[in-house]
């Protein structure tokens, strides 16, 4: 089995990587575009509806914004891996080294610091709360959140006490209580009340375990994934893979394109430096991106002689010749008479004159 260093300078290692990070590229650009348009959509019916200003209560904000950074870094990414760009494939190659860098960063600090993690985590979902009725994308967020995981409100149930409409001092039918997303089903299906959680602010969490539920969806969630180490491992590779992947192509790529830059005779990197001209290379099979390698290279090769018959050739090296002189011609006849050439001339004349 050849060793890599024999493996890399092959063209089917060449056309494995390109490609490969190309179709990778490309497909975290359509993904990114999916997300940018999921976003846009969600931020034009949110304007409809809004009535609160803030990117706080923004959900299809962070989409765009995430949609954005994906698209324009993959499409950096298939440009240079497809037109061979160092440049472009340098930038892809650090870009993704600074995202994965930043959230193995923000990953660390948050379980360094988990409570000032899970205070700033209590703020935000309190500010939320605290516009719940303003903002319909935070609100299906957090009642999703809170159904699914069985909790109320950010750091307790009595969170909701933020709320215009239903802390206790209200005189509406919402005052004092609690969304309906936080109360306990004893059956699946059965029809909602949506003023199940009533006058529950203002009693101990002891007697309204039957009623809702009193445990917060910060610590809630933070249960689920110690209870889940697996999956809570799994969707952390499932973020950060795909990217190390990203890195380790883009790597390989552009350290390929530096030793394959190097050689003039393997790729037409070098046809400017050596002023050599377009039309002066054989550039068949280079591609429409005029950057393929091929075996022999694309600079110019001398043109052979053509094959001649001998009589050309004869004739040819008589043309080389130099003229002789008249004193070379005079010691040519006397060497002949010395070797009686003379007299064989003379007797096939008188010959040819009977």
């Amino acid at each position: 089995m050849p060793s890599y260093s024999e493996l890399k300078k092959t063209n089917h290692f060449y056309y494995f990587i390109k490609f490969t990070l190309n179709i990778y590229s490309m497909l975290f650009s359509l993904m990114g575009l999916c997300v940018l348009c999921v976003g846009v959509y969600a931020e034009v019916e949110r304007q409809k509806n809004r009535t609160l200003e803030g990117l706080f209560l923004a959900p299809a904000v962070v989409l765009i914004l995430l949609g954005l950074v994906m698209f324009t870094v993959s499409v950096v990414g298939m440009v240079g891996s497809l037109r061979d760009n160092k440049t472009l494939l340098h930038m892809f190659l650090c870009v993704l080294c600074v995202l994965l860098l930043l959230q193995a960063v923000a990953l660390i600090t948050a379980l360094v610091f988990e409570k000032k993690t899970s205070a700033l985590f209590q703020s935000s979902i309190r500010e939320g709360i605290k516009h719940y009725y303003d903002d319909l994308d935070f609100k299906n967020i957090l009642d999703y959140v809170q159904q699914k995981f069985l909790c109320c409100g950010g750091d307790e149930y009595k969170d909701w006490g933020v709320n215009q409409y239903h802390f206790c001092n209200g005189t509406g039918p919402l005052a004092c209580g609690v969304p309906y997303t936080c109360c306990v089903r004893n059956k699946m299906g059965e029809v909602i009340n949506t003023l199940c959680g009533y006058k529950t602010l203002d009693q101990q969490r002891e007697t309204l375990h039957e009623v809702i539920h009193v445990r917060g969806c910060i610590h809630a969630v933070n249960l689920w994934m110690s209870d889940n180490i697996g999956i809570t491992v799994a969707l952390c590779c499932a973020i950060g893979l795909p990217q190390l992947l990203g890195i380790i192509l883009s790597c390989v790529f552009w350290n390929l394109l530096v030793d394959m830059s190097e050689s003039a005779d393997m790729v037409d990197f070098k046809v400017k430096k050596l002023q050599f001209e377009y039309t002066e290379l054989d550039l068949a099979g280079a591609g429409w991106c005029m950057c393929l390698p091929r075996d022999g290279g694309y600079l110019p090769v001398p043109e052979s002689e053509p094959d001649l018959d001998p009589i050309d050739i004869h004739l040819e090296k008589l043309k080389k010749q130099q003229p002789r002189t008249h004193s070379q011609l005079r010691e040519m006849q006397q060497s002949r008479s010395a070797s009686g050439l003379d007299e064989v001339d003379a007797g096939q004349k008188q010959k040819r004159k009977h």
